[in-house]
C-alpha cells in the first residue's frame, strides 16, 4: 500500500506511472478482499480453551495453559491475548504462534498469586491472519472464569517424606515418656501376671472368664496452630504478608501432623478471639482447615494476648502443643505479654514463632558511607540483638521460641515440630 501511494504520487510526472499506481492500489484492495473472504469463510475458524485449576496455590507457581485449534485449510498466524485477573496488573501479555491447516497448538504461562481470594479470568482474544498479513480477524473465545486462591496446598506433597520415622530403638534401653499409657489397644485373656486393676468386668461376664484391657503409649497428641491476625503480621516479604507466610506454614504442618496420627486444630486472634477449629483426626479435618485458612483476614487491630490466654484455657482442655505465630519488635513488647504467655505455658507446651527482619539484616550487612548511616547501623544492630534477647527471655520462662526468616518458615517450623515429637516434649 505504501509503494502504491508513492507510485500514484509520482503519476504527476507521467500518465503511465499514475495508471500503474492505480492498478497496484486496486490489486492491494482485491488481495485484502480475498484474504477477508478466506478468514471469514468459517464461523469458528479458531477455537481456544483455557486450562486452569479451580483453585490456585498462594505463593506458588501455578501453570495456566491455553489450547488452540485451527479449522482453516491454510496456514494461519495467530496472536493470543489471555485476559488475566486484574490483581496481577499484566496488560501487555501476548503470545504469537503459527497454526498449520487443521492443527492444534498450546501456550502456557505461570501465575504466582500473593494474596488469597477470588481471581477472575476474562476472555481469550485471538487475532488471526494469513501469510499476506493484510486482514486480521478477531476471535473472542472461552468464557470468563472465577478461581479461588487458597493457602499453599502445593507444598503438602513437597514435605511428605518428613513424616517418615527417622528414629529407631535398639536393645532394651528404657525411654522415659511424658504422660500415661492410656490409649486403649485391645482386650485379651487374663494371665496371672496381669494387673488385676485392668480387668474388664463386662467383657469377663460375657465370656465367663477373666478379660483385661491392654493399653499402649499414647501416640495421638493434640497440636494447635494459633495465628496472630493483628497489625504486626501485615509486614510484607517477597510480596506476601507475614500472615500469609504463617497460613502456608500452618497448612503444611497440619498435614504432616495428621500423617503422624496427631489431632490437629486451629485458632486465630487479634483484638479478640477469631476462628476456632477443635483438634481432630478425622478425614475431613484437612478440608476444614483449608477452608478456615482461606477465610482468615485481618482488621489491623492490636493483638490481645489476655483474651487469647482465656480462650485457650477455656476451650483447649487437654495438654497440647500450641504453635503461636506472631511478631515481637522489641523485648519490651514481649514483657507486656509475658504473663499471659506463661499462663498458657503452664497447661500446654507453647512454641512461639516470630520473624527475622530481612530488610534490616541486609541493611546491617551493607557498609555505612556517612556519619548518619553509622548511627542508623547502630540502631539496626540493636534491634536485631533485641530479637535474639527475646529468645533468651522466653526460654528462661519455659517457653520454646523459634526465630526464622519468612522464606524458611515452613521448613523451620516443621523441623521444630519433629524435634519436639522425637524428644516427647508435648
Amino acid at each position: 500500500m505504501g509503494i502504491s501511494i508513492i507510485v500514484v504520487a509520482c503519476g504527476a510526472l507521467h500518465t503511465g506511472i499514475f495508471i500503474a499506481g492505480c492498478v497496484m492500489t486496486v490489486a492491494v484492495f482485491a488481495a485484502a478482499a480475498v484474504e477477508r473472504q478466506r478468514l471469514y469463510a468459517k464461523v469458528r475458524g479458531v477455537e481456544a480453551e483455557r486450562i486452569v485449576a479451580d483453585r490456585l496455590s498462594n505463593g506458588d507457581d501455578n501453570e495456566v495453559e491455553v489450547k488452540l485449534r485451527s479449522s482453516y485449510p491454510f496456514m494461519v498466524d495467530a496472536e493470543v491475548i489471555d485476559e488475566m485477573p486484574v490483581i496481577f496488573q499484566v496488560r501487555d501479555f501476548s503470545r504469537r504462534l503459527r497454526l498449520a491447516p487443521g492443527d492444534s497448538a498450546s501456550i502456557s504461562y505461570v501465575l504466582r498469586p500473593k494474596e488469597r481470594g477470588s481471581y477472575g479470568f476474562g476472555r481469550i482474544r485471538v487475532f488471526a491472519t494469513t501469510a499476506w498479513g493484510l486482514v486480521q480477524r478477531r476471535f473472542t473465545l472461552a468464557e470468563s472464569k472465577e478461581v479461588k486462591v487458597y493457602p499453599s496446598y502445593l507444598q503438602l506433597n513437597k514435605y511428605e517424606l518428613t513424616t517418615l520415622r527417622t528414629n529407631t530403638e535398639t536393645g532394651n534401653k528404657r525411654i522415659r515418656r511424658i504422660g500415661n499409657a492410656t490409649e486403649f489397644a485391645q482386650i485379651k485373656d487374663y494371665v496371672p501376671d496381669d494387673d488385676y486393676r485392668k480387668i474388664n468386668w463386662k467383657a469377663s461376664a460375657r465370656r465367663h472368664q477373666l478379660m483385661v484391657n491392654v493399653y499402649e503409649d499414647e501416640r495421638a497428641q493434640h497440636v494447635y496452630n494459633v495465628i496472630d491476625t493483628g497489625r504486626v503480621m501485615q509486614q510484607t516479604f517477597q510480596g506476601m504478608t507475614l500472615l500469609d507466610h504463617a497460613i502456608n506454614a500452618s497448612l503444611v504442618l497440619s498435614h504432616i501432623a495428621l500423617r503422624k496420627d496427631d489431632n490437629v486444630g486451629l485458632a486465630t486472634f487479634n483484638n479478640k478471639p477469631g476462628a476456632f477449629l477443635a483438634s481432630a483426626r478425622r478425614q475431613t479435618q484437612m478440608t476444614n482447615i483449608l477452608e478456615t485458612l482461606y477465610n482468615i483476614h485481618t482488621e489491623f487491630q492490636e493483638s490481645d494476648f489476655a483474651a487469647l490466654s482465656t480462650h485457650i484455657l477455656k476451650f483447649i482442655r487437654k495438654r497440647s502443643l500450641i504453635i503461636l505465630y506472631t511478631n515481637f519488635f522489641s523485648i519490651n513488647a514481649l514483657r507486656r505479654q509475658l504473663p499471659y504467655l506463661r499462663q498458657i505455658s503452664k497447661h500446654h507446651r507453647l512454641l512461639i514463632v516470630f520473624f527475622e527482619d530481612n530488610e534490616q539484616n541486609d541493611y546491617i550487612k551493607s557498609a555505612p558511607e556517612s556519619v548518619e548511616e553509622y548511627f542508623r547501623h547502630v540502631v539496626a544492630e540493636k534491634n536485631a540483638m533485641e530479637r535474639r534477647s527475646i529468645i533468651t527471655l522466653l526460654q528462661q520462662n519455659g517457653i520454646l521460641a523459634l526465630l526464622t526468616e519468612p522464606q524458611h518458615l515452613t521448613v523451620d517450623v516443621l523441623n521444630k515440630y519433629i524435634d519436639i515429637k522425637m524428644r516427647n516434649m508435648i
